[in-house]
């Protein structure tokens, strides 16, 4: 479990100085990470360890990430903005 503490910092860390991953961190650190599982959390946080070059193509949909922990996490964040389809 993250403490508030922990959040404030992982809010601070998600602040990438790419406003296209600044965009998709803030929020969802502000608004979905408490209500991930455990799981979850732990792959968020290990994402936030990857080079923004990385996280910008997975991100973008230009390629999808290697690692299928951190794929699952990035199709979280997506879904999470992008409307589905109808």
């Amino acid at each position: 479990m993250y403490s508030e503490e922990d959040i404030r910092r992982l809010r601070w860390q998600s602040r990438r100085g790419m406003l296209e991953l600044d965009v998709l961190f803030v929020p969802f650190v502000d608004e979905a990470f408490r209500d991930l599982d455990v799981e979850d959390q732990k792959r968020f946080v290990d994402l936030l360890a990857c080079e923004d070059t990385d996280l910008f193509v997975w991100l973008t949909e230009r390629e999808e990430a290697p690692d299928p922990d951190m794929q699952r996490i990035v199709r979280i964040i997506l879904d999470r903005v992008q409307p589905a389809s109808a």
